[in-house]
């Protein structure tokens, strides 16, 4: 066989090597992670996932109007098939707005009590309040034989923060609790420290094997289970550096500038966050955990 035969022999196994390893389908802002689940992220920093079922499309994540209309867009030029659920992660603004985009489509709109109920509290005009509304830590939904499973792992981030798991793919789709790459959000708002290494140490015993993240600086598209331990990792390395400056007898305001994790020096906005990440987990380890509720719900339902 001629090397030119061969050649062309190759191309289709070439070309579908990579389309399976993430490279950007038809539309740029659109990765494949497996038959029919889809990431869409069209470089505003954020990332949504959506299922096309025989039934329809599950969206998770709306973001806000631009890029909710964006991922329409993007859904539009993969299927017909009617959009029927749109899931929230949690609360945060700067992840739930948009959702009128998929309501105009039919799709109802899933949340967690606790999201909605801060939902409901501070409105905004892109904030469509969910009419599917659930409670405990766990809900299933099964559309055109595909499950997708709801996981409420009780307080670390926002509230009614849901992680979402495709049993049959092995994908999780995991927001804010884990980016990939990068050190902890600036001033880390609206986290519990304690409380999110417990969530993490539990996403880490779930069975996925491919992630999906709300944010990422990851080169690849797609992720692991190893990017939530590298998470958990990195939280308690900055508790342990911290605990060894007061042991030192550090004053407590040289601290923060103090601590220096050379292991992570190459995650985005290492320069930038480190010291404010001390700040917020030093303040945690003075203070005591914060924010901080009851959560009978969670724990009843485990």
């Amino acid at each position: 066989m001629s090397r030119l035969k061969q050649l062309f022999l190759l191309i289709p196994v070439l070309v579908l090597a990579v389309f399976m390893s993430g490279v950007a389908y038809a539309d740029k802002n659109l990765w494949q992670a497996a038959d029919n689940v889809y990431r869409y992220g069209p470089g505003d920093g954020y990332y949504s996932m959506f299922v096309v079922t025989d039934d329809g499309v599950i969206v998770v994540e709306p973001v806000n109007t631009k890029h909710s209309e964006g991922l329409l867009q993007a859904i539009r030029g993969v299927t017909d098939k009617p959009i029927r659920y749109l899931l929230h992660s949690h609360n945060h603004w700067d992840h739930s707005l948009g959702g009128q985009v998929f309501r105009d489509q039919g799709a109802k709109i899933v949340a967690h009590t606790e999201a909605y109920e801060w939902m409901k509290a501070n409105q905004r005009p892109e904030l469509a309040l969910p009419d599917d509304v659930w409670a405990g830590s766990r809900k299933d939904i099964v559309l055109g034989g595909k499950t997708i499973e709801l996981h409420y792992l009780g307080m670390n981030h926002g509230l009614g923060m849901t992680v979402f798991v495709l049993p049959e793919e092995k994908i999780a789709y995991i927001a804010d609790i884990v980016t990939p790459n990068r050190v902890l959000f600036a001033i880390v708002p609206d986290f519990n420290i304690k409380e999110w290494l417990r969530s993490l140490s539990e996403i880490e015993a779930m069975d996925f094997d491919t992630a999906i993240y709300s944010h990422s600086q990851a080169k690849e598209p797609f992720g692991s289970k190893a990017e939530v331990t590298q998470t958990r990792e990195f939280i308690q390395d900055m508790q342990a550096a911290i605990m060894a400056e007061f042991k030192k007898g550090t004053p407590f305001g040289q601290v923060p500038g103090a601590v220096k994790l050379p292991k992570y020096k190459n995650w985005a906005m290492y320069k930038e966050w480190l010291h404010l990440n001390v700040w917020r987990v030093m303040l945690d380890m003075h203070m005591g955990p914060f924010p901080w509720r009851p959560d009978h719900a969670y724990q009843m339902n485990k």
